[in-house]
């Protein structure tokens, strides 16, 4: 548990938490709602993620300090002292930058902790595993910030959205769905409550691995032959081209593979690492939309 419980914090390191996420749709410059009230000079918030800068951006909040990322962060934050990566941050800069909030999310609270109770840090761990619990954080954010219309205007085109997808798989036979998450040189099985299980339920599918109550597990293909999905997901995370390879790698050296119905029927896709991240984040909408067309391809 101990081996899975380190790559899962690997993979969110290498994914800096989040791909690189766009608004959700009532966030465009068109629809973008008037700020609800002038943030208190005394707030210094510190995000420690993407997913968070990036959702702190669509609240209009600012922050004092931000993660260190390959990706490109809100132009609002241009400046903004960069405090390392998430799973190791510079504690040091961090209390130098006198926070009244750091923000974290539930996923590294295990490696994240002792770290920050042992110099005194307030912080906060947001639970974005799935799309319902980063919902509720958002609109928590926005009541404690006083950021409530913008807040609720990102719920509402999700809740927009869901209802959408509803309305497209209602009645249809739900696709059965293997989901591999990989970093270079090994992947995990993520079970329905994961981040991008959770995608897949609200999509309409059924995930192979149910009955759990972890996240991820080691995979064990004779099993999850068994199982014979529907449809593989391959998740590339930290250096997607490299893991992408390993996965054609796996699939073509292991003759395992090739009895699978997913495979016999040309269903393996790889997502794209920036809009399946391994924490819930804005980019959500879009892949929703992606996984519509995996899954139930017209």
């Amino acid at each position: 548990m101990k081996k899975i419980i380190g790559m899962i914090s690997l993979l969110i390191l290498l994914s800096g938490c989040a791909g690189e996420s766009k608004p959700a749709e009532s966030n465009s410059p068109e629809s973008k709602p008037v700020q609800q009230a002038v943030q208190p000079e005394g707030d210094r918030i510190v995000a420690t993620t993407v997913a968070i800068t990036e959702i702190m951006d669509a609240l209009e909040i600012d922050l004092v300090g931000i993660p260190s990322s390959y990706k490109d962060l809100p132009e609002r934050y241009k400046g903004v002292k960069e405090i390392g990566n998430p799973m190791s941050p510079d504690m040091e800069l961090l209390l130098s930058l006198k926070p009244t909030e750091i923000m974290s999310v539930t996923t590294l609270e295990y490696d994240l902790k002792s770290l920050f109770e042992q110099r005194s840090i307030t912080t906060s761990y947001l639970d974005f595993t799935s799309l319902d619990s980063m919902l509720s954080e958002i609109k928590a954010i926005g009541e404690k910030y006083n950021r409530t219309v913008q807040a609720n205007a990102i719920v509402q085109s999700f809740d927009n959205k869901l209802a959408e997808i509803d309305k497209k798989v209602e009645g249809k036979p739900s696709p059965t769905v293997l989901i591999l998450l990989g970093i270079p040189g090994s992947y995990l099985v993520a079970t329905e409550h994961s981040y991008i299980g959770d995608l897949v339920k609200r999509s309409g599918g059924t995930n192979v691995i149910s009955g759990e109550k972890v996240e991820f597990l080691a995979s064990n293909t004779e099993y999850l032959q068994q199982a014979n999905p529907d449809i593989i997901l391959r998740a590339a995370h930290g250096m997607p081209d490299e893991v992408i390879q390993m996965f054609d790698e796996e699939f073509r050296t292991n003759n395992i593979w090739k009895h699978f119905n997913a495979v016999k029927n040309g269903r393996v896709y790889d997502l794209e690492e920036t809009l399946f991240g391994t924490t819930g984040n804005l980019a959500a909408a879009e892949a929703l939309d992606q996984l519509q067309q995996m899954l139930y391809p017209e």
